[in-house]
């Protein structure tokens, strides 16, 4: 299990408290320091079953000069998506856990991080 963090997100610092409380084996990815590649991204969207403007933090300030929330939502962006994310890594929701079955989950609340433990 491999869970991409942001350690001044407290959402993060929460997710890796339960997964330490549960006992769990995982590794952490600071995420915003060993960006993932497009291809790492693209394989995390698959486990995920979601889109990249899925996971687009489109409030930063990144996102703003990028102008992201005009951008197509369809599969002709979805490459331009995947490498908006990779170019400016702090657009990428967190955490995200990548869980032992292949698949992941944002785990943004308790359920999401119990969830993937369950996997």
């Amino acid at each position: 299990m491999e869970i991409w963090i942001n350690p001044a997100c407290s959402k993060c610092r929460s997710a890796i408290s339960l997964l330490d409380a549960e006992g769990a084996d995982y590794t952490v990815r600071r995420y915003l320091e060993d960006v993932p590649t497009e291809d790492e991204i693209r394989e995390v969207l698959a486990r995920l079953g979601l889109e990249p403007w899925d996971i687009t933090r489109t409030q930063e300030a990144a996102a703003k000069d990028l102008g992201l929330k005009e951008w197509p939502r369809d599969a002709s962006a979805r490459d331009r998506w995947i490498a908006a994310l990779a170019a400016h890594p702090k657009l990428i929701q967190r955490p995200i856990i990548t869980a032992d079955d292949g698949t992941a989950v944002v785990a943004r609340t308790e359920e999401a991080v119990r969830d993937a433990l369950s996997r």
